[in-house]
């Protein structure tokens, strides 16, 4: 179905309330309603036509007397995104909760809510989200009149966790400070002996403020500030931005440039999927296998260097392209390295895949049921580990992707396993698709110049990072720099998904289960 019929379908059902619609960017399809019908048309889209919903957020229009929301849905099998836009009186300051049918959309109003200000109306748990009890009240960052440099007051405050009770239950603090090195996240677990009931994590400690940080500023700016996002996902996020800005911009870049990009957006999912690896044998004390899969790791991480110098692939992109050919001259050497990458994971798997110990402590482990992973919009791995089949790169497709061949592994259990299967089966691909794009590189520049954005403008940027779909949102200001820049990681969505797969398990696996979703704190809080 064409987007045209699409949006035909739904004023067939609803011309009522629609004010206007209009299609941008090729694929976005925009509908204004008023704010008392989004529940009935977001269930319409999300139940009925079975779309997702992949982001949610709220931008400042008080010069024109109001906040306006946006409800941001994929229809997968055209590649399209519905976008339900309502406005929310700047007086009022409240909406209509359609968290309690589409259930993705109660961590989206949560943030909004401590954001911006608003209030959604009928949302089962307001608990704050970004801004923890210590930050007061009726400071909302994201408002336009809040300062980037101020630094209000903190205030005394007691976290509210969800309490279980009963004979024998009590709770685990894990956090927020956590042995090694990374990021801090406040786990409380519920249990009765050692089998968890319930799992709440309170994240955000380090809330960086990136969405704010890039109001006003031009777009080579934000560029970098897009790249730091999340150290390990810096292809994937200066990606989607890169595609949301050449959108505006009204401008195809040279198909040179979307073979590069596909490279070095899989050499990054290779790399990420060996640390994934390597830390679930290495949580069940699998060492062989834990070296080797970070002896892998090692090896991508060497091409990244031979590559561009970085293994965090930093300055790859750039808006209207990529910085330079990186990859001439460095074909056979690149190829050679792909093989041995190639030989020593099909040894590395053989052996443990009949490793009898290994699979008793992955398999039924940590399941995300399936109903569960499509209401929460899990997404990547995690998602096709519990049977949904969704693949930005198939779905939305971007660079050279579409004129590559590759294929999207599936799995149904949903268990650790499962998680693990899929991120093996995926690095044999981007080895194949690094080939394919090796051996079939177009000739030809690789960008193309941008000029002045035009104000008013917002798009898009898809990608399929190596968590999973990554979905940036852009609008320009009067001045053709940036009025908002909206970015939603697949982290934000897998959260809710693990604190699920977690349940009915006992305390020691949960480091396992952690490790087999892979999310980020960066990635999460923006």
């Amino acid at each position: 179905m064409s987007l045209r019929d699409l949006n035909a379908k739904i004023e067939a059902g609803f011309l009522k309330f629609i004010k206007n619609s209009k299609i941008l960017n090729g694929n976005e399809l925009y509908i204004e309603i008023n704010q008392d019908n989004i529940p009935e048309l977001g269930v319409y889209l999300n139940i009925d036509l079975g779309c997702s919903l992949v982001s949610l957020f709220a931008t400042d229009e008080r010069e024109f007397n109001h906040y306006r929301l946006y409800y941001s849905f994929a229809e997968r099998q055209s590649g399209s995104l519905i976008i339900l836009t309502s406005v929310v009186d700047q007086n009022s300051s409240t909406f209509m909760s359609i968290s309690t049918t589409v259930h993705a959309a109660a961590r989206y109003e949560q943030e909004i809510h401590d954001l911006f200000g608003l209030i959604p109306i009928g949302h089962p748990n307001l608990k704050r989200l970004v801004l923890h009890g210590n930050w007061p009240e009726d400071n909302f960052p994201l408002r336009k009149d809040f300062p980037l440099s101020h630094k209000p007051q903190t205030v005394d405050c007691i976290s509210e966790f969800t309490k279980i009770k009963g004979e024998g239950v009590f709770e685990i603090p894990v956090g927020p400070v956590h042995a090694g090195i990374i990021e801090p996240g406040h786990f409380r677990f519920s249990v009765a002996g050692e089998p968890i009931f319930n799992l709440e994590a309170q994240l955000y400690f380090v809330h960086k403020g990136i969405e704010k940080l890039c109001e006003g500023n031009n777009p080579e700016k934000c560029y970098y500030i897009s790249e730091r996002i999340s150290g390990d996902e810096t292809i994937a996020n200066s990606l989607a931005y890169c595609q949301a800005i050449e959108k505006i911009a009204g401008i195809n870049i040279p198909e040179k440039a979307e073979y590069i990009r596909v490279l070095f957006a899989e050499l990054e999912r290779m790399t990420s999927h060996f640390g994934d690896l390597a830390g679930i044998c290495i949580d069940v004390a699998y060492g062989f296998a834990g070296s080797q899969f970070n002896m892998l790791r090692a090896w991508s991480y060497g091409m990244a260097t031979q590559l561009c110098g970085m293994r965090f692939l930093r300055s790859v992109n750039r808006l209207g392209g990529v910085r330079k050919d990186f990859i001439s001259g460095k074909e056979k050497s690149l190829l050679e390295q792909l093989n041995k990458i190639q030989k020593e994971l099909e040894d590395t798997v053989d052996i443990i895949i009949n490793s009898s110990m290994f699979n008793d402590r992955i398999e039924n482990t940590g399941i995300l049921d399936t109903k569960i992973a499509f209401d929460l919009n899990a997404v990547g791995p995690a998602a096709r580990a519990s049977g949904i089949a969704n693949d930005m790169r198939k779905q939305f497709p971007y660079a050279a992707y579409p004129k590559l061949k590759f294929k999207v592994p599936v799995y149904t259990d949903g268990d650790v396993n499962s998680r693990m299967k899929v991120k093996i089966k995926e690095v044999f691909e981007s080895i194949n698709l690094m080939r394919q794009v090796i051996e079939n590189m177009p000739a030809g520049k690789d960008f193309e110049r941008l000029g002045p954005l035009h104000p008013h403008k917002e798009a898009f940027g898809i990608t399929e990072s190596p968590r999973g779909e990554n979905v940036h949102w852009v609008m320009t200001d009067n001045n053709g720099n940036i009025f908002r820049y909206k970015i939603r990681t697949p982290s934000f969505c897998n959260w809710p998904a693990l604190c699920y797969a977690v349940a009915g398990n006992i305390v020691p696996d949960f480091p396992l289960i952690n490790k087999s979703f892979n999310l980020s704190y960066a990635g999460n809080d923006l």
